[in-house]
């Protein structure tokens, strides 16, 4: 019998292999929250590239009415307006507006209404901002004109100090607005 070993205790406990349930059910919920940021952080990006692309929009309109403007300088007082664009019915050729500044307005109106790009090859304008609307209005100083683009926001911001398009949008808050200021010389020698 001396040859048959006996089985005793260890007197080191035995350690077990491998992961707990415990263990993975903490690594999953760990997981989980990680990937919930993530999708936060992709909805977040996505608002900011859309109100960038709004933002540039309304850049390139504001430039284009006041670039028509500066080509019109004798009769930049026709330009003044109540706001166009959303909400305003233009005729189907602009062409037939009357002067030049008729015309170029209602050109304006139609591009703020983002009749340049359609969605889906239907009718529906997709090509400008959510409501954009386009205001010029004279200021107290002679020969100096405001010129605005406001359009509907995503997020709350501080409400711009132009009137154009107040009172048009779901808050205050939510309005956007781009403004330059047209000066018109004194051409006539005096």
């Amino acid at each position: 019998m001396e040859n048959v070993r006996r089985f005793e205790k260890s007197p080191l406990p035995v350690r077990s292999s491998g992961t707990s349930m415990l263990e993975i059910l903490v690594t999953l919920l760990i997981l989980a929250v990680g990937m919930l940021g993530l999708a936060a952080l992709q909805g977040q990006a996505h608002t900011a590239e859309l109100e960038s692309y709004q933002r540039g929009q309304a850049l390139v309109l504001l430039q284009d009415i006041t670039s028509r403007m500066e080509a019109n300088l004798s009769n930049a007082a026709n330009y003044v307006t109540t706001p166009i664009g959303t909400g305003v019915t233009d005729t189907a050729d602009c062409t037939t507006a009357g002067s030049r500044a008729a015309i170029d307005l209602c050109e304006w109106s139609k591009a703020l209404k983002g009749s340049s790009e359609t969605k889906g090859g239907s009718t529906t304008k997709a090509g400008a901002m959510i409501d954009g609307r386009g205001c010029v209005a004279a200021t107290t100083t002679a020969n100096v004109y405001l010129v605005s683009v406001v359009w509907q926001g995503i997020n709350k911001t501080a409400v711009p100090a132009t009137p154009c398009g107040s009172g048009s949008y779901d808050s205050e808050n939510t309005r956007r607005a781009v403004t330059n200021m047209v000066r018109v010389p004194d051409l006539s020698g005096s």
